[in-house]
């Protein structure tokens, strides 16, 4: 590019950015993560953001959504989160951002290099871009954020409830990388739509440059690879508006440009709009009102889980229970470990000790069961456990070869590696194995009776729930002090053979309970009085013992 077509094409930006009546800039950024407590220590702890509010997810009720933020959440200093716990990687590539960077004093980059260190971050930097210092760090994720010493990028409230010192404090989010094969039209895109105008070139990047100061570079990603979602990727950046007129304006514009598909959202705390620019990153344009405080004070500003307005899953306490846990930084916290078996861990408020370990059916996961079985003793510790084997791409615990016959192999391998998992879990956790109750549903509850025969004495204590046998051939097994519930379903498939199941269990010494739910294969509330009035029973023997 010659420096009079930069001249000129400045020139035509800023007479677009004149015409332009919104307030532009960077209204947040949403970023996709795999590990919640991790996510909370960097950004919370490490970077001293404040965590400003937790929502269940507007698309999805059982995705957890974190904002980041100055004191207030104000505007351009947002960085949120879709949590995707244990979820499947994405990649970085053109049709998305691909680095953040939050504006710091340039004065503080020695602060934030010796913290790095202090907290066992690898930091690249300071370099110069752009002519200002920037320190590149990575969070637990892998995503690029920058840290840009930016003199003029000053939040309106700054935060100094975390252990920053105010002066070094975030300040807000100072711009975002977009990695486009449409280097022009995408720029042309965020130009004329968002307020933007073209600031600087360095080789493949162009550096747009809002009203409020941030930036945008749009990089020349020809020959790259292109981005998959996933955690671990940018999902969108959101553009500041004034109000509502101006969406619908940018909504009209887009339109009639047939430019991209646009969607309307209300989010409770801003209403928006989304697109896709021609280069493929998803944009959104969001309302400066009503803000972060319509729900709560600015003094609890991010201590409460709140529901999107008008979801159909409308169970505040089911969703507290599938929702992954985490602790702020100091506090204490479960530290997961590294074992075979994807798993998360329910700690209610009031823990009396028990432990359920949960084993979910079919296309379920962790989280599948803990609603249930937080109704059946809601004072227990669950623990959720993920299949490794799949169908269709769902979770399983064995792969099936019909509806009615089993992987034999596959079975004995997966129980072998659970065994290992429980082995690992007792030791990490401090599980008393005589204590943990095991519940399996389906296919989980078939593992669970497997593992009765495969690898004795590793379970005491377990509710079967639409049970049936599944191995071929079974070895001797003294199951002489090993309790069982067996619940079968009137109008299920499977259940007739609950009764062969039953039989065996009980010629091999467990002390065998059993009922019928008038129901089919699905769980219920049926479930609930059954299961606690054995564990009464169970809890009445072993006092007396």
């Amino acid at each position: 590019m010659t420096l009079a077509t930069t001249l000129i094409l400045s020139l035509l930006a800023s007479f677009q950015f004149g015409l332009s009546s919104m307030a532009s800039g960077i209204h947040h950024i949403t970023l996709i993560t795999r590990k919640v407590q991790a996510n909370v220590d960097f950004y919370a702890g490490f970077l001293g953001m404040r965590l400003v509010k937790q929502t269940a997810g507007f698309e999805d009720a059982t995705q957890l959504h974190l904002f980041y933020g100055d004191a207030e959440g104000t505007p351009g200093s947002l960085v949120t989160f879709l949590v995707w716990e244990d979820g499947a990687p994405g990649r970085a590539g053109y049709g998305q951002i691909n680095e953040m960077s939050l504006a710091i004093d340039p004065t503080s980059i020695g602060y934030w290099l010796t913290r790095a260190m202090r907290f066992g971050f690898r930091s690249e930097g300071p370099s110069d871009e752009f002519g200002e210092p920037v320190l590149r760090l990575k969070d637990p994720d892998n995503v690029i954020v920058k840290l840009a010493g930016a003199k003029d990028l000053k939040s309106p409230a700054a935060w100094d409830g975390g252990d920053v010192p105010i002066e070094h404090a975030v300040q807000r989010v100072r711009g975002a990388t977009m990695l486009t094969e449409k280097p022009a039209e995408s720029r042309h895109f965020i130009e004329s739509h968002f307020g933007y105008r073209f600031q600087a070139n360095r080789g493949t990047i162009d550096r747009l440059v809002s009203q409020s100061g941030d930036i945008i570079d749009v990089r020349d990603a020809r020959g790259f690879w292109s981005g998959a979602p996933g955690t671990g990727t940018v999902d969108h950046v959101a553009f500041r508006a004034d109000d509502d007129e101006a969406v619908l304006a940018v909504q009209k514009a887009l339109e009639n440009e047939n430019a991209s598909a646009t969607n309307l959202h209300d989010r409770k705390y801003f209403r928006s709009l989304y697109a896709r620019e021609p280069g493929g990153t998803l944009i959104e344009l969001a309302t400066n009102q009503p803000g972060m405080m319509v729900d709560e004070p600015k003094a609890t500003l991010g201590t409460k889980l709140f529901v999107p307005p008008k979801d159909s899953i409308t169970n505040l306490s089911d969703l507290k229970v599938v929702l992954p846990q985490f602790s702020m930084p100091g506090q204490p916290r479960i530290n997961y470990r590294d074992l075979p078996f994807v798993h998360r861990f329910y700690t209610p408020p009031d823990p009396d000790g028990s432990v359920f370990v949960l084993l979910h059916g079919s296309g379920g996961n962790e989280t599948t069961l803990m609603p249930l079985l937080n109704k059946v003793a809601p004072r227990a510790t669950l623990l959720g456990v993920r299949g490794r084997a799949t169908e269709e791409g769902f979770p399983r615990w064995y792969k099936r070869i019909t509806p009615f016959s089993f992987d034999q192999d596959d079975i004995k391998n997966e129980a072998e590696a659970f065994a290992a998992f429980i082995e690992g879990a007792v030791k990490s956790y401090g599980l008393d194995p005589k204590k943990v109750v095991y519940v399996g549903y389906s296919n989980g509850a078939n593992l669970l009776n497997s593992l009765l025969y495969l690898h004795p004495n590793l379970v005491h204590k377990a509710v079967l729930l639409r049970s049936m046998p599944v191995l071929t051939a079974y070895p001797h097994a003294d199951l002489k002090g090993t309790d069982l519930l067996v619940i079968s379903g009137k109008m299920d498939a499977y259940g007739k053979y609950a009764s062969e199941l039953e039989e065996r269990l009980k010629t091999s010494g467990a002390t065998v309970d059993s009922d019928v739910i008038p129901g089919g294969h699905d769980l219920g509330d049926a479930d609930v009085p059954i299961i606690q009035k054995w564990l009464l029973q169970e809890n009445k023997v072993q006092k007396t013992q």
